[in-house]
């Protein structure tokens, strides 16, 4: 089948209209912040959205700090994580968040919310943690937990853990 002129004309036209529709959409995501839209309901308990639709393209070197944070807290590390907490006011508390997380340890994590609060980044998250209510009532609770996270030294590190447990 021979196409004429007229129809590869339009078929490149449609083409090029497409891929710069397509590269404007690209565009304008790299110009949009991490979160693109946060659902109208929210918890009731905490506040927090009960959806959150993310940029596909945004920077997630803080995630990628945070996700290694947490597997090496739920992979039982806690101690050597938070040891260089172990200064002013922070002892006490690197202390019991270890203690804590002992007793409750993380099974997965889903992030819930990102908050841009310049200097730092605050990025709340749903958990599963094996519940320790006895022997025999094991299972699995679901809880919250905020990792607030600071740009140090070109990388981004975990400067505060607060956990509601």
């Amino acid at each position: 089948m021979a196409f004429t002129k007229t129809q590869i004309g339009i078929a490149a036209g449609a083409g090029s209209l497409l891929v710069l529709i397509f590269l404007g959409y690209l565009w304008w995501l790299s110009n949009q912040p991490p979160v693109l839209e946060r659902s109208e309901d929210h918890d009731p308990l905490t506040g927090l959205p009960i959806e959150i639709k993310l940029n596909p393209l945004r920077d997630r070197s803080t995630e990628h700090a945070a996700n290694k944070f947490l597997r090496e807290m739920s992979d039982g590390h806690c101690d050597e994580l938070l040891s260089k907490w172990e200064h002013d006011y922070h002892k006490h508390y690197a202390r019991y968040i270890c203690k804590t997380e002992a007793q409750h340890p993380l099974i997965s994590w889903q992030l819930a919310d990102w908050e841009d609060a310049r200097p730092f980044i605050i990025l709340h998250y749903r958990a599963k943690r094996l519940s320790n209510a006895g022997p025999t009532q094991s299972g699995v609770d679901q809880d919250l937990f905020t990792l607030t996270m600071a740009h140090q030294a070109g990388d981004w590190v975990v400067t505060k853990y607060d956990a509601m447990y």
